[in-house]
């Protein structure tokens, strides 16, 4: 399947990965950020851009990833609550209100599986490998419902879980090596698919086995970054990999 036979397990990212929710969680934040930049600093505000989204917020917890900009535009906010109203002027408020607006499009437009991702999961069970999602989203077991993936999933590492264990997110290894141990396997004997800079590096970190650069950005440069960060190898299509046997 293009990577060393050693490797038993494959972990995936979920967005951006086995499913084009990333472009939605994009919008989402840049509709939170600009609306909360304009209240705070006026017309004058430096709208968020598909950049910042990739530096600052692509693959990190939600919390993490408003703190991240948040710090970029020399902002700083209280930590709040979990359950902070949406909009709050919280750490947690900004967070609740981008994944009010994320959940408002997933219910209106459903949720869009890259075409061939379903059948390269199902190809790698087949084969024998086990199969877990590693994912930032809180809302990891809805989308994969939603997108008839969960049963092709033997383990799922996400932000609930995430945040009640206490594990570092993304670019830390710490939810990778949680898929890995819920597998009783070492990471060098799993193959990590990540999408996000943050992740990639997550993965290099962690002394995976192998680690998949996915480019749906497709843009060159989004390429080279994941490269940078540590990807063996960077493919635009999951299938891709079927041709580096």
């Amino acid at each position: 399947m293009g990577f060393p036979a050693s490797i038993t397990v494959a972990l995936f990212d979920l967005d951006g990965v086995l499913t084009d929710t990333a472009q939605v969680h994009r919008r989402a934040w840049k509709e939170t950020f600009d609306a909360f930049l304009a209240r705070r600093i006026g017309d004058s505000y430096e709208p968020f851009s598909d950049d910042d989204y990739l530096e600052y917020v692509d693959g990190r917890p939600r919390a993490d990833g408003v703190r991240e900009f948040l710090r970029s535009r020399d902002i700083t906010l209280p930590e709040g609550d979990p359950d902070d109203l949406p909009g709050d002027s919280t750490v947690h408020g900004v967070g609740n209100q981008k994944n009010q607006l994320l959940l408002a499009v997933i219910e209106r437009d459903g949720i869009r599986v890259y075409p061939e991702a379903a059948g390269y999961v199902s190809r790698l069970r087949e084969a024998g490998l086990g199969i877990g999602v590693v994912t930032s989203s809180a809302n990891a077991e809805a989308v994969l419902t939603a997108a008839k993936l969960a049963h092709l999933v033997d383990v799922r590492i996400d932000g609930v879980e995430i945040a009640e264990r206490g594990l570092r997110g993304k670019p830390a290894p710490d939810s990778f090596v949680a898929g890995a141990t819920a597998f009783d396997v070492k990471p060098e004997q799993a193959v990590v698919f990540e999408d996000a800079v943050a992740g990639v590096e997550a993965g290099r970190a962690g002394a995976f086995g192998y680690v998949v650069g996915v480019d749906r950005v497709r843009d060159g440069r989004h390429a080279e970054a994941l490269r940078a960060a540590g990807a063996d190898v960077v493919v635009t299509d999951l299938t891709e990999l079927e041709d580096r046997r």
